[in-house]
């Protein structure tokens, strides 16, 4: 892999399928989860991006829909929100998988954890998710309320684990199975999806990268493991790169 390992879409942008987190990957990760800065044209530069792509770029996040366009207004992109629960296809089909009883539950439940020192629950509306970013000593008191609470509800639903973050989500939805759908429709089919994340969300994107000849990054230091193929430190690094292959003129 090169030093740069988007430089093969440079020269063959057409070749290639794009797929992007957003927190710890196209931002950086704040303290609390409304907390993040966009950078100054970063929605502009994902535009450029997706024309040079002939519109083969995708954002695949933890996030939901309806923030992720806020955030990245006025662009809408091909979306897997959610894990992959919600998605929005590039000719703008946008489905959301029904959500499991129990959220009600989950949300009295939880409603404890609202405003005590260190811990943020975020309620994304069809998942729900305790950040302790700001307590890590209480990293074993977050994930055991969330076992439990995970446990009483079923196996409709499950836990994700991500950095500083326990989130309780409906089951079955995975990065790695939304790139695939994609993959399966214009303007993706036919091309070597190239997927770019940090957190162990991500992971189950890199083998579809892998295995359909595609290229796999994480955002993250070399010695960490991981099924990607290369690393890139940061993502102010990340986002350089991004740079370079929207305004590379053939």
């Amino acid at each position: 892999m090169p030093e740069n390992p988007l430089s093969p879409l440079l020269n063959a942008p057409d070749d290639y399928a794009l797929f992007l987190d957003i927190d710890g990957c196209l931002i950086d990760l704040a303290d609390t989860p409304d907390g993040i800065t966009i950078p100054e044209g970063l929605p502009a530069l994902l535009a450029h991006l997706s024309k040079r792509l002939g519109g083969a770029l995708a954002l695949v996040t933890g996030r939901e829909g309806t923030w992720v366009d806020r955030t990245f207004a006025p662009q809408k992109f091909p979306l897997a929100a959610l894990h992959g629960f919600q998605m929005r296809q590039a000719d703008g089909t946008f489905g959301t998988a029904p959500v499991p009883d129990g959220l009600d539950h989950a949300r009295a439940h939880l409603a404890s954890f609202a405003g005590q020192q260190g811990v943020t629950l975020e309620d994304k509306g069809t998942a729900i998710a305790l950040h302790y970013r700001n307590a890590p000593e209480r990293q074993q008191e977050v994930e055991t309320t969330m076992r439990d609470l995970a446990s009483n509800l079923g196996p409709a639903w499950e836990l994700q684990f991500g950095k500083m973050v326990v989130e309780m989500r409906p089951a079955g939805a995975t990065k790695g199975a939304a790139v695939r759908s994609f993959m399966e429709s214009a303007p993706f089919a036919g091309r070597k999806p190239v997927t770019i994340g940090d957190d162990i969300t991500d992971e189950t994107m890199f083998p579809v990268a892998n295995e359909m000849g595609g290229i796999s990054i994480r955002i993250a230091p070399p010695d960490q493991p991981t099924a990607a193929q290369a690393h890139l430190p940061d993502t102010a690094t990340l986002r350089n790169s991004l740079k370079r292959v929207a305004q590379w003129d053939v």
